[in-house]
């Protein structure tokens, strides 16, 4: 294929992936009766910015953004540290039956989150955990997935490193958090951007466990910003926007991170 008519193709890939942000953020900068004008507009005319302070305004966007962002670092911080505490487990560490153990772990990637949501509040009622910071992160700890992703990752390294350091006397710790550790690095950053935002997104979980205002995350703020009879669009776009500024600049600052942590775990897409 020529290199020009693969820039194109994309060229035109790339539009068609921003094109619905593009319109997410000019829905945002119109006035009531132009979000349903005919034909549509991608340009907003006239101008109003002030969806934005009209959001901010009539909900506690700022406390949103702070429950998200607490709830999303907490969340991610776990994550990445159990997962890859047994990801080392299942690359390094062999035990009888680790092989069916791993494969049964990665079986509950299969398990839809609404099927294990009921059993999970139960469990979190019982824990008195029911609208509590504590009950928005416990379910999330965990992750199958980034533990499949941080033990591609370990295997990919030699294993003349790790014994190296135990003929040195090092234990299993020693070599997984001073050797191990930091020659994953973009492993450990993909995971946990990949973490990040999915925290951030959740939507369902918070939805289920949180009933208080001062506890909703954004995209559960956002969603109340629906009206039962009528909803002013421009400002759920105005909330969506704000919402999607911290994903974007975590995600640009992390990218090549991204790109060689899955190029060094052998997950391609």
């Amino acid at each position: 294929m020529p290199r020009a008519l693969l820039y194109v193709i994309l060229l035109i890939g790339g539009l068609a992936m921003l094109f619905p942000f593009a319109w997410m953020v000019s829905t945002s900068l119109k006035p009531d009766l132009a979000v349903f004008q005919t034909p549509p507009q991608l340009i907003p005319k006239p101008f109003q910015p002030s969806n934005y302070s009209t959001v901010v305004h009539i909900f506690p966007v700022w406390r949103f953004l702070l429950n998200s962002a607490l709830v999303a670092v907490i969340s991610t911080t776990l994550q990445v540290g159990t997962s890859a505490m047994a990801a080392y487990a299942f690359a390094r560490m062999k035990f009888r039956g680790s092989g069916t153990l791993f494969l049964l772990y990665l079986g509950t990637l299969m398990v839809p989150f609404q099927v294990t949501i009921v059993p999970l509040f139960i469990e979190m009622k019982y824990l008195h955990f029911v609208n509590s910071y504590p009950g928005l992160i416990l379910p999330s700890i965990a992750s199958a997935y980034g533990t499949f992703l941080l033990r591609q990752a370990f295997m990919s390294l030699p294993a003349e490193l790790e014994e190296a350091a135990f003929v040195d006397g090092a234990g299993h710790w020693t070599v997984f958090t001073r050797i191990v550790l930091p020659l994953v690095r973009p492993s450990l950053a993909t995971f946990g951007v990949l973490s990040f935002i999915a925290s951030w997104n959740s939507f369902l979980w918070p939805l289920v466990i949180i009933s208080s205002q001062k506890l909703m995350t954004l995209p559960v703020g956002i969603a109340n910003l629906q009206g039962e009879h009528l909803t002013a669009w421009n400002l759920v776009m105005a909330g969506t926007t704000i919402s999607v500024i911290p994903i974007v600049i975590v995600y640009l600052f992390a990218q090549k991170h991204i790109v060689r942590g899955f190029v060094l775990s052998g997950v391609k897409g």
